[in-house]
């Protein structure tokens, strides 16, 4: 199998098929960590955004070591398509409720474990189902799996604001979430590091910012509203990405990487992204004029990546690329989940 280089990168990306065969397309990285990995995955909230090619990634990276394991998704999948879309590449699926204890209770044993699962949007006005799924929840999964591997994930969120001079949070610095959701998630990763400490689980959590493909993303919305020829609001004046796959690829290597307590792992971009030159380049792709409202704000959600670069590899898709990509597919009508990732909040409300 020939991973993804810089070099082999398409110029434009033309299909959900295509798209889907580059977001799962594994690392060096994940393909030595699937290879040094001893026995089944069992991924637990596997229908969200990432989930399903990071399924997939883990079984192509699987199959490029030469080595078979399970690897199997649990989810709600209210959306009827999922599963079948995730057997049809080789991943066993499971439909259940996390919260149901019987539920959880009857899952497969499994050496290793990738939590996925948790709310964020329509957070606002459903706040105990948000503690519920962010906080009870991990403590349930502990439980459940005590004898296993754990990588789950959080977001960079926990640390709230920080000052765009400062280069982005790192993983030392003490969290300071804004809003229900942020904390719900501190709470997740409290719930976590007890449980790794109480029964001495091997952990890595992956506190993201913000991963992006054709459909879904940060510069996905702007995109779109430059295409639309909205005026752009820039108070949150900047933010970090990464191409999914290569947050698919750095969450499968560190579970090269466990440890109790818990490693925490930023995984972001390289740089601190700036959305007043976000939406002019975007302009000049487009041929769109772009308005501009607001003042930039001396901080932002921000996370350094350095330690994630170092531990899991550098992301392969720079930002100039990502751009080109996301101007030409929403110029063409490309599809999109329909999700705004509402990165601009500076409230913490979801």
């Amino acid at each position: 199998m020939t991973t993804t280089t810089t070099e082999s990168l398409p110029d434009r990306i033309e299909s959900v098929e295509q798209l889907e065969e580059m977001l799962s397309d594994p690392t060096p990285a994940a393909i030595k960590a699937m290879d040094l990995m001893k026995g089944d995955l069992i991924i637990l909230g596997v229908a969200g955004k990432m989930g399903p090619t990071l399924a997939r990634m883990a079984k192509r990276a699987s199959d490029a070591a030469g080595v078979k394991r399970r690897v199997i998704g649990v989810s709600r999948f209210s959306n009827p398509d999922e599963e079948p879309a995730l057997n049809a590449h080789g991943i066993e699926t499971i439909k259940a409720d996390l919260l149901d204890q019987s539920a959880l209770d009857a899952l497969p044993d499994a050496p290793n474990v990738l939590y996925m699962a948790g709310m964020k949007f329509g957070a606002t006005g459903k706040e105990a189902l948000t503690w519920a799924m962010n906080t009870y929840l991990p403590g349930m999964v502990c439980n459940r799996y005590p004898k296993s591997r754990i990588v789950a994930f959080s977001t960079g969120n926990v640390y709230g604001l920080k000052s765009v001079a400062s280069g982005g949070s790192v993983e030392t610095d003490i969290p300071n979430p804004v809003g229900e959701y942020a904390m719900s998630c501190l709470g997740r990763e409290r719930m976590f590091e007890h449980f790794s400490r109480a029964l001495k689980i091997p952990m890595a959590i992956i506190r993201l910012n913000y991963a992006t493909e054709m459909r879904y993303g940060v510069i996905v919305d702007l995109a779109k509203k430059v295409w639309a020829g909205e005026t752009i609001d820039v108070a949150m004046g900047h933010f970090n990405i990464i191409w999914q796959a290569d947050a698919n690829a750095m969450t499968l290597a560190a579970f090269d990487h466990l440890k109790s307590p818990p490693l925490l792992l930023n995984v972001a971009g390289p740089e601190i992204v700036k959305v007043r030159d976000v939406c002019t380049t975007y302009g000049q792709l487009m041929n769109k004029p772009v308005k501009f409202t607001g003042t930039e704000a001396t901080d932002a959600l921000l996370n350094n990546g350095s330690l994630g670069h170092k531990l899991a590899g550098r992301p392969r898709v720079n930002l100039e690329q990502q751009l080109k990509w996301v101007a030409q597919w929403v110029m063409s009508g490309g599809a999109s989940l329909g999700k705004p990732t509402h990165f601009e909040s500076r409230d913490g409300k979801f």
